[in-house]
């Protein structure tokens, strides 16, 4: 698993979350999910590994400039 509780995350493309619980399910080659509090949202959502980004942030969103570095992060 990339992602433990208290990871602070991006999701959604704009939208920061921390990681509150892990599945790594059962099935052979299954993606980890994490269960993440979303604060816009003030909501617990469910992602696949793939669909999160790492970020060390402490909004409730990017804003343009941060997005922007968040994506190019990703692509270097």
């Amino acid at each position: 698993m990339k992602y433990c509780f208290g990871d602070i995350v991006v999701v959604d493309g704009d939208e920061i979350g921390v990681v509150v619980k892990s599945w790594q399910k059962s099935e052979k080659g299954a993606e980890p999910e994490h269960e993440v509090y979303c604060r816009m949202r003030n909501a617990i959502n469910t992602f696949p590994e793939s669909k999160m980004q790492r970020y060390m942030v402490r909004h409730k969103y990017l804003d343009e400039q941060e997005l922007e570095w968040q994506r190019n992060a990703i692509i270097n």
